[in-house]
């Protein structure tokens, strides 16, 4: 019986754990996709507790508690950092067999050094220990990072973002580079058309321009493109049940910002329109200049009505949706290819049932320019996990390229979370492995961990010039 969190853990046969430590387990990691505060990047935060860099933000964590019976003063009330954090390890032995077993365990190894097991048992222990060592330099968020081989962070930032921190961790000289991403979700968010003119409002104070029609909308919001562009993104990022590409004017579409701008309710197509005419011409400058198109698509958000009123949305109460995929995502594509103006993309699929519609769909678009031109992104959110991040690899292998995969992410709030850069590649070493190990493919030891290395770092260095 092999024990918990080995030297091999998920590498279940010699030629898996030859390729994980001869061609994984040492190369750095990019995260190009996160949702690091670059605040406190820019400050070099020390943490107050374990509960401050662990619990904070983790609605991971949160759902798994309220599973286990634990009452919201403990999870996001008014409970000390202590009792919150002695609910979470009283929650941690109830998890087995839920990826949050494994991730906390590798947390305290890869960052504290501890084995123990987080129980009620250990829990004070571990608290103090954990909490003793985030006290000292060696454990601000920077020097979290830089023990991780962190290279590249790419945050996910509001187009009214003035980029200050980015700006003042570029001016410190501090050699991981934090890049921010162009996430504009508020800017087309026409479903509550209150929220998106007080939106319009903030960027009207922001450009120094009256915006009462739609060429000037998309004048003010691409100077805020312009920007982040000047200030080192190569990336933009878009969370969406589903993309949009219903046809629209540009008549039409600047009737509907003016009813926007007067609070006049709007019809259903009148949404789709409107957001069908932002996503095209966000993807048009992203082709510009040269960035790489994230859309993270699948979520349904806020299934909640009590808990979202009482604690707001990013809480805990999002699940897997079952939206309609393909053929918007097919029509979408191909109004950009049709003249050549389809950026680098990235598609990310919350719902596994679409992996091999993703897997499939992506060919459609890869004409040879750019190695792995359109990616099928990695499992995220509830799926990347060890079935999750199988299913997904499994699907890209049998419908295009693996070996073009640009790798993993964290996706996550969290500094104490990159570890699952690990997880990842244990499991894509172990498929690799497997597959040697059972005659389907040759036993080139050497041209295979080229390929993983290539996943787990070098296609993304490539595919985004960082």
């Amino acid at each position: 019986m092999k024990a918990f969190l080995d030297d091999n853990f998920l590498l279940t046969g010699k030629t898996a754990q030859r390729l994980y430590h001869e061609f994984a387990s040492d190369l750095p990691i990019i995260d190009y996709h996160c949702h690091l505060p670059p605040d406190e990047i820019a400050a070099d935060l020390k943490f107050k507790n374990l509960t401050h860099a662990w619990l904070y933000g983790d609605h991971y964590k949160w759902r798994a508690m309220r599973a286990n019976g634990i009452d919201e003063r403990y999870v996001t009330g008014q409970a000390s950092d202590e009792e919150k954090f002695l609910k979470w390890a009283e929650t941690v032995p109830y998890a087995l067999r839920n990826p949050l077993y494994h991730w906390t365990h590798l947390e305290l190894r890869r960052y504290f050094g501890t084995d123990q097991l987080l129980s009620p048992k250990t829990a004070r222990t571990v608290y103090d220990e954990c909490s003793a060592k985030l006290q000292t330099p060696e454990y601000s968020v920077r020097s979290l990072l830089t023990k991780m081989k962190v290279e590249v962070v790419c945050t996910t930032d509001d187009p009214l973002d003035n980029l200050e921190f980015h700006k003042k961790i570029k001016a410190d000289g501090y050699p991981v580079k934090v890049l921010p991403t162009f996430r504009p979700d508020k800017a087309m968010n026409a479903d509550d058309v209150l929220g998106l003119n007080a939106y319009i409002d903030k960027l009207q104070d922001i450009s120094g321009t009256i915006i009462w029609e739609f060429d000037a909308y998309l004048e003010a919001l691409k100077a805020r493109h312009d920007f982040f562009g000047a200030n080192g993104c190569k990336l933009s990022d878009h969370g969406l049940e589903q993309l949009y590409s219903a046809d629209f004017t540009d008549d039409e579409i600047d009737v509907i910002f003016r009813k926007i701008r007067h609070n006049y309710t709007l019809m259903p197509l009148e949404i789709l329109k409107f957001k069908s005419a932002m996503l095209y011409y966000f993807a048009q400058w992203d082709h510009e200049k040269g960035w790489v198109q994230q859309f993270h698509i699948g979520a349904l958000r806020n299934n909640n009505s009590r808990a979202l009123a009482n604690l707001g949305p990013d809480t805990g109460w999002d699940s897997i949706g079952d939206f309609s995929q393909a053929r918007v995502l097919s029509r979408f594509l191909n109004n950009l290819d049709k003249d050549d103006h389809l950026a680098k993309t990235i598609i990310y699929n919350l719902n596994p049932a679409d992996n091999e519609v993703m897997a499939s769909m992506i060919g459609n678009f890869n004409d040879g320019s750019v190695a792995g031109n359109v990616q099928f992104g990695s499992a995220w959110w509830f799926l990347d996990q060890k079935d999750g991040m199988t299913k997904q690899m499994n699907a890209l292998s049998n419908m295009g390229l693996l070996s073009r995969m640009v790798g993993m992410l964290t996706d996550s709030r969290s500094f104490l979370s990159f570890p699952r850069h690990e997880y990842f590649r244990r499991l894509l070493c172990n498929l690799f492995g497997e597959d040697i190990d059972n005659g389907e493919l040759p036993d080139d030891i050497e041209w295979t961990g080229k390929i993983v290395q290539n996943i787990c770092y070098y296609n993304a260095k490539n595919y985004f010039e960082f």
